[in-house]
C-alpha cells in the first residue's frame, strides 16, 4: 500500500490509498472553493448522560446529485470533484460538511472504488483488503488526535437508510467522547468481569454463539453470527477468533482473510430477499455496516476494565424486514429505546446460511 497525502482547495486533507508503490499522485484541485466553516457544537444531555452534536452547517450539503455529477467520482476533463486524480483505489478526506470538527472531533470519508455504479461487495478481494488497511490506518492517526477518543469507521447503503451520494463510499467518526453503545458494552464487560472472577464478557459471547443454531460462516480468523438478542430483522456480528481491541491489533493472518468472509457477507445480504433488483440478478440490500473499537480514552469510569478487555468486532444490519417493507423505529423503539423484532434470530441465520455463495 502506498499513502500519498495532499490538501483541497479549501485546505482540507485528502489521502490517496494505492494498490501499486509505483503510483504518482500530483493532481491539484482547481475548484474555486473558500475555506471550510463548520458551526459543529457538542451538547450533553444531563437526564440521559449522552452526548448530542449540534451541526447546522450541514443543511446544505450535496443531496442526490445525477450521476454526472457525483463529488465522488475522479476529476475527469471540465468535471471537477472532491478528488482532484482522474482514477483512484481507495481516498480519504476530510468531509465538506462536518458533523464533528475542531474541538468536536473529525468526519472523514472513505471512497472504496472509482467505480460509481460498484458496491463494497463487488470489490476484489485485493481491493477490499486496501479498504482494510485504509481504515487501520486513519484510526491510527486519528487515535492520537488530542480531541479523539474513540474511531468509528462505517458504511451506510441505500437511500433507505438516508444515503444521499450513491457512489460506494463509507466514512469515519472520530468522536471526542466514548460513544453510549460503546459505554453500555463496557458497564456490561466489567458487571461479567467482578461476577465471574475475571472471565470476559466478549469470550462468553463468542463462545455460546459458536455452540449455537445462529452461525452464519465461519474460518480459521472469523466468526460471522446473528446474536441471540438481535434488534434487527437480519444483524450479523462479524468478530476475528482472538480477541483485539482494535483494528491496529489484527494479526496479519486474519488481515489476508477477511475480505474473503466479508465480502462473502455483502453478498449474503443482496440475496437475502431475491428481488432481481441491481446487477447480476441480485437486490442492493439498505445495510449499516460499522467497526467496533475500544475507546482510545480514558477507562476509569468503568471498574477495573481495560482497553484488552474490549473485542473488536464488526456489526452488519439491514432495516429491510422482508421484500418490500422496512423495520421503523417506532414509538417503543424511538421513544424508549426497546425494539421489538419481526424477525427470529435463528430464521435470519437459517435463511443467510441459505444464500451461500
Amino acid at each position: 500500500m502506498k499513502k500519498t497525502s495532499t490538501r483541497l482547495a479549501d485546505g482540507r486533507e485528502l489521502i490517496y490509498y494505492d494498490l501499486s508503490d509505483a503510483t504518482v499522485r500530483d493532481a491539484v484541485d482547481h475548484r474555486p472553493l473558500e475555506p471550510t466553516v463548520t458551526s459543529s457544537e457538542i451538547r450533553r444531555d444531563e437526564l440521559l448522560g449522552d452526548s448530542v452534536a449540534i451541526a447546522s452547517h450541514r443543511q446544505g450539503r450535496t443531496y442526490h446529485p445525477p450521476a454526472d455529477q457525483c463529488p465522488l467520482c475522479p476529476t475527469r476533463g471540465d468535471r471537477l470533484s472532491e478528488i482532484p486524480d482522474s482514477s483512484y483505489d481507495v481516498v480519504v478526506f476530510e468531509n465538506r460538511f462536518p458533523s464533528l470538527a475542531g474541538d468536536s472531533g473529525r468526519c472523514e470519508v472513505v471512497c472504496f472504488t472509482s467505480d460509481h455504479n460498484a458496491s463494497f461487495s463487488s470489490l476484489t478481494e485485493e481491493q477490499a483488503r486496501l479498504v482494510l488497511d485504509a481504515w487501520t490506518d486513519r484510526t491510527s492517526e486519528l487515535s492520537h488526535l488530542p480531541a479523539v477518543e474513540q474511531v468509528f469507521c462505517f458504511e451506510n447503503r441505500g437511500e433507505e437508510i438516508g444515503v444521499t451520494l450513491q457512489h460506494p463510499h463509507g466514512q469515519i467518526y472520530a468522536y471526542p467522547f466514548t460513544t453510549p453503545r460503546t459505554a453500555l458494552m463496557l458497564r456490561q464487560v466489567a458487571a461479567h468481569k467482578e461476577a465471574t472472577g475475571g472471565q470476559n464478557l466478549f469470550d462468553a459471547v463468542l463462545e455460546r454463539e459458536l455452540a449455537d443454531e445462529r452461525v452464519v460462516l465461519t474460518s480459521e480468523h472469523w466468526v460471522a453470527f446473528v446474536p441471540y438478542a438481535a434488534h434487527w430483522p437480519y444483524e450479523v456480528h462479524l468478530y476475528p477468533r482472538r480477541r483485539v481491541p482494535d483494528l491496529l491489533a489484527l494479526d496479519e493472518a486474519a488481515r489476508t482473510e477477511f475480505p474473503q468472509i466479508y465480502l462473502e457477507l455483502l453478498k449474503r445480504f443482496d440475496r437475502i430477499f431475491d428481488e432481481g433488483e441491481g446487477t447480476g440478478g441480485e437486490s442492493r440490500t439498505p445495510y449499516i455496516a460499522g467497526w467496533h473499537q475500544a475507546p482510545f480514552g480514558p477507562l476509569a469510569e468503568f471498574d477495573g476494565v481495560t482497553r484488552d478487555d474490549f473485542a473488536l468486532h464488526l456489526e452488519l444490519f439491514t432495516i429491510r424486514r422482508t421484500s418490500g417493507k422496512l423495520k421503523f423505529l417506532a414509538g417503543s423503539e424511538s421513544g424508549m429505546s426497546v425494539f421489538i423484532n419481526d424477525v427470529p434470530p435463528e430464521r435470519a441465520a437459517e435463511r443467510l446460511r441459505e444464500v451461500a455463495s
